[in-house]
């Protein structure tokens, strides 16, 4: 037998041949079982969502379900949540390319678009870009290009330069009663910036960009603790700047971590660093989702309780909290399918070891959501794909039930999670 010699660069390309092939094989048998999970799931959403749309109204975007007996409750476009509804369909016809899904969201979006003129709201983000933003990313569609920009403009017209922030809500009184906030940004904020990074580069108009950046800096000095743990609200002098508190409005105290706002953090500083290329803000993404992810009282199935802190010793709830009605501390799945998002995501900014654990810790959310525990059946939960989420116990609104926005992350993390490596 003739003895083959291999030259060093002949060993050089042999051994990359390899270790891309094996790379490639790793990361395919590393999700296969998950892989079949999502397609499974995603498939099941499409026809729970055809579900949801037969029973609701052609004007009207589907919110919650509180049972049988009081059933769906649905909003007007001018509502938040508007845009998940859309945005869910626009994600499940990426899948499924099922035309009858994008019709139904261009449907909605008749109603939406009036939206585009909206100056009273800082949730532009959530109602325009999860819905007219993913359906322009597909179709390219001029109209849904320029109302993004018009969202931008009345956005962006809610930016206080003395602040250095973007007002959340108009005047409203505190959690509990005993003051007004002129001026408060809440944690839920960042998320709306990505529409403004959106106009800056379709527009190439820097100023939203710059609102964007500056608002995204002033969060992490003032929302962020130290141990990368959030505060929901921060008031503000709108005259000077200042600050004039730190509080809660849907967390259980002031000192505690509301869960999903600890995700919108995690989400919002990870798209803040893709659009900047910042460190800064992936040493907060990063810091913010580690704190999540290594904190005590995070359930085995890594899907929170509403909030960490609830019902712990030592801390104060900031309202009338019923312990009595909430002896078992109530579940939030749209916290756990946005930190899924998130972490799929940031795990691709992230070194080996931090990459790996945030992959990690999202597989192991996204298999809890989908099992019977999280996941409804077809035809139950009003056509809702999830179960268990809290909008806002303080509220005493929307406990233990399904919500728009759970539905939208949650598929969005599937897909997330089923396009890596493409």
């Amino acid at each position: 037998m003739k003895k083959i010699v291999f030259s060093g660069s002949m060993l050089l390309v042999f051994f990359s041949i390899a270790y891309s092939y094996a790379q490639k094989e790793n990361t395919f048998n590393r999700g296969k079982g998950l892989i079949e999970i999502i397609e499974k799931s995603l498939d099941q959403s499409t026809i729970q969502y055809k579900f949801l749309k037969s029973v609701t109204p052609e004007d009207r975007f589907p919110k919650t379900y509180e049972g049988r007996e009081k059933g769906s409750v649905t909003s007007t476009a001018k509502n938040w949540t508007s845009g998940f509804y859309p945005g869910t369909l626009v994600y499940l016809y990426e899948y499924t390319k099922d035309k009858g899904l994008l019709n139904e969201a261009d449907n909605k979006f008749t109603f939406l678009k009036s939206q585009k003129d909206n100056k009273n709201t800082h949730d532009l983000g959530f109602m325009m870009y999860c819905s007219f933003g993913n359906a322009y990313r597909i179709t390219k569609k001029e109209e849904y290009k320029d109302i993004l920009v018009q969202s931008a403009k009345s956005l962006a017209s809610r930016y206080n330069s003395k602040v250095g922030s973007i007002q959340s809500w108009d005047r409203i009184k505190s959690l509990d009663g005993s003051k007004y906030w002129d001026f408060p940004v809440i944690i839920d904020n960042m998320m709306n910036l990505e529409l403004l990074f959106f106009a800056s580069k379709v527009t190439g108009d820097e100023s939203f960009k710059k609102i964007a950046v500056t608002h995204a800096e002033t969060a992490m000095k003032n929302h962020v603790r130290p141990d990368y743990s959030s505060f929901h609200v921060v008031a503000y002098n709108p005259e000077t700047g200042e600050i004039n508190s730190r509080e809660t409005y849907q967390g259980f105290a002031h000192n505690s971590t509301w869960a999903r706002g600890q995700g919108w953090g995690i989400y919002g500083f990870t798209m803040v660093y893709r659009e900047t290329g910042d460190k800064r803000f992936l040493k907060t993404a990063q810091g913010m989702a580690d704190f999540f992810l290594n904190h005590k009282n995070l359930p085995k199935d890594k899907i929170p309780y509403w909030d960490f802190d609830a019902g712990q010793p030592g801390v104060q709830p900031s309202f009338n909290y019923n312990a009595f009605k909430y002896s078992v501390i109530p579940r939030d799945a749209s916290a756990g399918a946005l930190v899924a998002s998130a972490l799929i995501e940031l795990s691709g900014y992230s070194d080996k070891e931090k990459k790996q654990k945030y992959l990690n810790a999202a597989e192991i959310m996204i298999k809890s959501l989908s099992s019977p525990v999280y996941t409804a059946s077809v035809g139950e939960n009003g056509g809702f794909i999830l179960k268990h989420s809290v909008g806002n116990l303080p509220k005493d609104r929307e406990v233990d039930v399904p919500l728009s926005y759970a539905d939208y992350y949650y598929v969005e993390a599937m897909l997330r999670y089923k396009n890596l490596g493409k």
